[in-house]
């Protein structure tokens, strides 16, 4: 599940909260996913791919 909302922020750029609900990833996991550096927030219901080269 990780990999595929990775990879659609990856392809689309930004994705909404929405994109991801729809694919099947659950609300509570955008949160956590957050917290473990896979994805940056970017406003309100809206995510991107966390930059690689971050350390």
């Amino acid at each position: 599940m990780r990999e595929r909302t990775v990879a659609l922020a990856l392809q689309k750029g930004e994705v909404r909260t929405k994109d991801l609900t729809d694919i099947g990833v659950p609300r509570c996991h955008l949160s956590r996913m957050c917290d473990e550096g896979l994805l940056v927030k970017v406003a309100y219901g809206r995510y991107r791919a966390a930059s690689r080269d971050a350390p």
